[in-house]
């Protein structure tokens, strides 16, 4: 918990790149997608993938999968520190071996700010990296008050098409991310939150720049690359 406070005060909740503030994301050429695959029945190793896709053609540009171990204990809240350091790994092997494809911001398959205590992995990844990142989540983490409720099912369902998108408020008055449908043929939402040098609307409208499915695609990219990787 320590650690996490520590880091977290290096948050940064706002733009801080040139191609965040216009409006066509003009200048925005490389996307990176980070996805950890485990194998069935051992938790101590995994398949780490970084992927870095053009913007906005979305083609893959680079790809490292690799096995790793992972040595920290899964415990709820902090997962970060069992996945983190594989991942920081691979962005310091893309940054020296190929520079020139060093993402300008990076999709993470999990929360940011949406966090028990503010400080997801994409706030960690981020702030290790000093890369903008940005969470995104399949389900909701039940947090500061937020709950999965027939009333949160009913605003979900009220999204009809893919762009719309209503704030995760918690009781603290907090926004804590985004619910976006980012895709038209599926009504299961992503839970978009801030990591580090992104705002939360310039995440949403990013994060649906990067979707031609539900997932966006560096994120989808990623995780179909560290399965495959598996299977063989």
């Amino acid at each position: 918990r320590r650690e996490q406070a520590r880091l977290k005060a290096s948050v940064v909740e706002e733009d801080t790149e040139e191609w965040q503030k216009d409006p066509h994301f003009t200048g925005l050429k490389r996307v990176g997608g980070v996805d950890l695959s485990y194998i069935k029945g051992d938790e101590s190793r995994a398949c780490a993938s970084l992927v870095v896709l053009s913007y906005p053609a979305l083609e893959v540009l680079y790809q490292d999968c690799r096995m790793v171990a992972v040595s920290a204990p899964y415990v709820a809240g902090f997962l970060a520190f069992r996945e983190v350091p594989v991942l920081v790994e691979a962005v310091q092997r893309l940054q020296q071996e190929e520079p020139q494809l060093q993402p300008q911001v990076l999709l993470v398959d999990g929360n940011g700010l949406l966090h028990p205590r503010g400080f997801g992995t994409a706030c960690h990844l981020g702030v290790l990296t000093d890369l903008p990142c940005i969470g995104v989540a399949k389900n909701l983490l039940q947090v500061d008050g937020l709950v999965r409720d027939e009333l949160h099912r009913e605003q979900v369902r009220s999204l009809q098409s893919s762009g719309e998108a209503f704030p995760l408020t918690g009781t603290s008055g907090k926004v804590l991310g985004m619910v976006l449908r980012s895709y038209n043929n599926s009504s299961k939402p992503l839970y978009v939150s801030v990591g580090h040098r992104v705002s939360l609307d310039t995440a949403v409208r990013l994060v649906r720049g990067c979707c031609r499915f539900r997932i966006p695609e560096p994120i989808r990219q990623a995780d179909i690359r560290s399965r495959e990787y598996l299977r063989k």
